[in-house]
């Protein structure tokens, strides 16, 4: 909330609703001449945005990817005039609490992964059709896992017995083609986390909601993103890094590099949790906060 200075009359988008935490607490700063978009792409999250915030005038809610960001703001008539654009990336709390949606490997419940449940392929039908090389792709760049290829063999193997559907199997085949695991991690985590990211499309998604994200605000709006793994932060430390910089110009170019202004700034470095944030919300341990400020319009000047 810091990140974003909630301006009383200012217009906001909360483009990860979850269980609308956020969104609570900018609704709590604005005023009645104040809006708040709130985005999200799974029909539970957005059922619970209707029957929160569903009445207030303030607000208004949107189901979709990442990627509709942009579109969505300028059907509204918002485009450049958004004071504040907040995203919360990964997989929300109540997704890996409900067992039906197959985020999670402790409990036993359909290997499904999607965002939507009711759009795209689960991440069953994909594992129980996919080519070796590609699950091998999929572990170890989503994934970062070295032994990408002894469990792409094992689930090749397993699923020609039987179908992979449900969580605890995968999580079983992962678990016996692992020879060594991690000190405090089961060895299925890095398994799960690649499928859910090739699933949704997140780092996909992610590259196309910047830009549209950091064209919607207004000259001194903010763009603040809490990543949770380290692919992801790569992708919003790398774009903020060259929105602040300005773009590359050929150098026969006449034009002096300083007269290209930057679409962003910078603002402070990188903010973890704190111990003390850690020890009451352990999934905080990870999570990186990136914040950046939209400059004045960028272009060519003198």
């Amino acid at each position: 909330m810091q990140a974003l200075q909630v301006k009383e009359d200012g217009v906001y988008v909360d483009a990860t609703y979850g269980r609308g935490g956020h969104a609570q607490e900018i609704l709590k700063k604005i005023g009645e001449r104040g809006r708040l978009l709130a985005f999200d792409r799974d029909p539970h999250a957005c059922e619970d945005a209707r029957r929160r915030f569903g009445n207030d005038a303030r607000v208004q809610i949107h189901q979709g990817p990442y990627s509709m960001l942009g579109q969505a703001i300028e059907s509204q008539g918002l485009a450049g005039g958004i004071n504040g654009i907040l995203f919360d990336l990964g997989v929300s709390s109540p997704q890996i609490e409900d067992t039906l949606r197959g985020f999670s490997f402790r409990a036993e419940g359909p290997l499904d992964m999607r965002m939507d449940p009711r759009a795209g392929e689960s991440a069953a039908e994909w594992i129980n059709r996919a080519e070796e090389n590609e699950i091998v792709r999929v572990l170890r760049d989503y994934g970062e896992e070295r032994f990408a290829k002894r469990i792409a063999r094992a689930i090749l193997r397993e699923r020609s017995i039987e179908p992979i559907a449900t969580t605890r199997r995968l999580a079983e085949i992962v678990a016996r083609a692992v020879p060594a695991r991690e000190k405090s991690k089961d060895p299925a985590t890095r398994t799960f986390q690649a499928i859910r990211i090739h699933i949704n499309r997140e780092l996909e998604e992610l590259t196309e909601a910047l830009p549209q994200a950091v064209k919607a605000l207004t000259a001194g709006g903010r763009l603040a993103v809490i990543s949770f793994h380290s692919l992801e932060d790569r992708v919003v430390k790398h774009f903020l890094r060259v929105e602040a910089k300005g773009r590359e110009l050929p150098p026969e170019l006449p034009v002096r590099h300083d007269q290209f202004r930057a679409r962003l700034k910078i603002v402070g470095k990188a903010t973890r949790a704190s111990e003390a944030e850690i020890s009451r919300n352990p999934r905080a341990r990870s999570a990186v906060l990136r914040v950046a400020e939209r400059t004045a319009e960028d272009g060519i000047h003198a």
